[in-house]
């Protein structure tokens, strides 16, 4: 039997990915539910209403509760965030009454100004409130046309990111004026943007948000970039060129490749750009960044950074990859790319099985074979984080655990593909630590930790509960349980804050996603200087970011 590490090896010297028919179905046929999933189903259903009744008693009509303290924070610009991030998921929860009060809020809302004096955020504005309204939308049948109404005030706001014939949108507008920040983006802040506009396109009739999105995305794909498909994380809307040349399946640039093959599922688009572009950045990821530990052979994608070095550090916002890998390689027919996708499934989730908590840290590194293997552009690792590394196979670089939802993304997926009980095993185990370890007595609500390793009685929480909790981590788990055929993978796509769109056409084994080849490289990559923006900050805990190598190269000294 092959060692897993000789397996990668094996696995990636022959996916050179040939060129075939693609098309296939995601979710695996005839999957069944053992006996008390209904009962980890239900209970996460009432993790939903207990947090979300501390959100009501505390902060309703505000962005996020503060759960410890019994306060709320608007770093959203104080439209209700988490009221439309939830949506969503009361529709799908069957939460009827909360959906209806949801809606009632939703359609009064006034997107032609912030309610705070902070700019608005295109990216985070259109995955949670443009993408909630319209999954809300869809879900209920098109019953509330005052969702959707809502959803293009919003973007026709945003639409002023776009400046002249830029085809990059500045990453923050200023709604007084409609004047953007002309600052640096990135590739996910730029590149995420094609599921929810060309949705408001589809029920608006009016084309011009989906050729918006489209064009930030297409210039993306097309740019020269330092490893083939894989474009630099930072992008200058100004000129169009990269900033920097640091690579990442991790934040900044992490749903841009997610919405490659999600986009192509939406609209079974024609144009093999997408398709063809995130099989490309497969096929180099697996050339380049996918390594493997030299304890436990736990698997992962290592970042790439402007000294063209490789850097073995990876965080539960790159976890989504594992699912993005199992959604995309079923797709394309294309069975290594599923295994690999389990395989980083399993790496992220042995972060959550190593803990004392039992919950995966934000940011954690890995020591590979080789003479760079344990380099993470940063300090070696500590005579304590290499015990612990000794025993798990991976060490914590930020202990702390904000509510994310990654790794149980992928679990979802995993589940779906495969019909693997492990898989509910372990949501399972989530669903039991989350209530041991985060839940706030004093308010009913949940909170994130400031160290997973800490499981005393007296640890220190994140006195927060950021919108996608309710929209992404219980949604995700909820599906997990209950009836695979619900919110089935071959009727929806997931747009990244878990919001589900439903496909133009039903899936079928026939549909074709892109050419089958590799794209390319015809574009010479060139970058011009400047700061890369901070990558999944917390508005409502200042300076709480995810901050390893790529956000912390400073100022990029590039030769243009």
């Amino acid at each position: 039997m092959l060692a897993t590490h000789t397996l990668v090896y094996v696995l990636g010297t022959l996916l050179s990915l040939p060129n075939f028919a693609l098309g296939g179905r995601v979710q695996k046929q005839g999957l069944t539910l053992p006996s008390d999933a209904a009962q980890y189903r239900d209970k996460v259903k009432e993790i939903f209403t207990d947090s979300y009744g501390a959100y009501k008693k505390f902060a309703f009509t505000h962005d996020n509760v503060s759960p410890v303290t019994g306060g709320f924070s608007d770093g959203r610009n104080g439209w209700g965030a988490t009221i439309v991030d939830a949506m969503s998921t009361m529709k799908i929860m069957g939460l009827e009454d909360l959906f209806i009060e949801a809606v009632n809020h939703a359609v009064k809302i006034d997107f032609n100004k912030s309610k705070v004096k902070d700019k608005v955020s295109v990216f985070e504005s259109t995955i949670r409130y443009m993408g909630g309204l319209l999954s809300a939308y869809e879900l209920s049948d098109q019953q509330y046309p005052d969702l959707l109404a809502k959803a293009k005030q919003l973007a026709d706001k945003l639409r002023f990111a776009w400046v002249g014939d830029n085809n990059i949108p500045f990453g923050h507008i200023d709604f007084e004026t409609n004047a953007p920040a002309l600052d640096n983006s990135n590739i996910a802040e730029a590149g995420t943007l094609t599921l929810e506009w060309a949705t408001l396109s589809k029920y608006t009739g009016l084309d011009i948000y989906r050729q918006l999105a489209e064009k930030s995305a297409r210039h993306i794909a097309q740019l020269g970039a330092p490893l083939p498909g894989l474009p630099a994380q930072g992008v200058d809307p100004k000129t169009g060129f990269a900033v920097g040349g640091y690579v990442t399946w991790g934040g900044g640039s992490d749903s841009y490749f997610e919405y490659l093959i999600k986009y192509a599922r939406l609209n079974n688009t024609a144009d093999p750009l997408f398709a063809d572009s995130w099989r490309t950045a497969v096929d180099s990821s697996i050339k380049t960044l996918l390594k493997t530990s030299s304890i436990g052979n736990h698997v992962y994608l290592a970042d790439y950074d402007g000294q063209k070095k490789i850097r073995h550090v990876s965080s539960h916002l790159a976890c989504f990859h594992g699912g993005n890998w199992l959604f995309g390689g079923r797709l394309l027919n294309d069975q290594k790319i599923v295994d690999y996708g389990l395989a980083l499934t399993d790496a992220c989730w042995n972060t959550y099985a190593s803990t004392d908590t039992g919950i995966g840290p934000d940011g954690f590194a890995f020591i590979s074979e080789g003479e760079d293997g344990s380099f993470t552009g940063n300090s070696q690792p500590t005579v304590e984080q290499r015990l612990f590394n000794a025993q798990h196979g991976f060490y914590i670089t930020h202990p702390y655990y904000v509510l994310r939802p990654e790794v149980l993304e992928s679990n979802f997926y995993a589940w779906r593909v495969t019909g693997d009980l492990k898989y509910l095993d372990r949501a399972r185990q989530a669903v039991d630590k989350f209530h041991d370890y985060l839940r706030i007595p004093t308010s009913g609500g949940y909170a994130g930790l400031w160290d997973v390793m800490n499981a005393s009685a007296d640890r220190q929480y994140v006195d927060d509960t950021e919108s996608f909790w309710y929209a992404e981590v219980l949604k995700y788990l909820y599906l997990t349980f209950d009836t695979p055929s619900h919110i089935s993978l071959d009727e929806y796509v997931f747009n990244t804050e878990a919001h589900p769109f439903k496909l133009q056409q039903p899936a079928s084994e026939d549909t074709k996603y892109g050419t089958g080849t590799i794209r390319p490289s015809t574009v010479p990559f060139k970058t011009v200087p400047g700061n890369l923006p901070l990558v999944s900050a917390i508005p409502a805990v200042p300076g709480l970011i995810f901050g390893l190598g790529n956000i912390l190269e400073g100022v990029i000294k590039t030769i243009l």
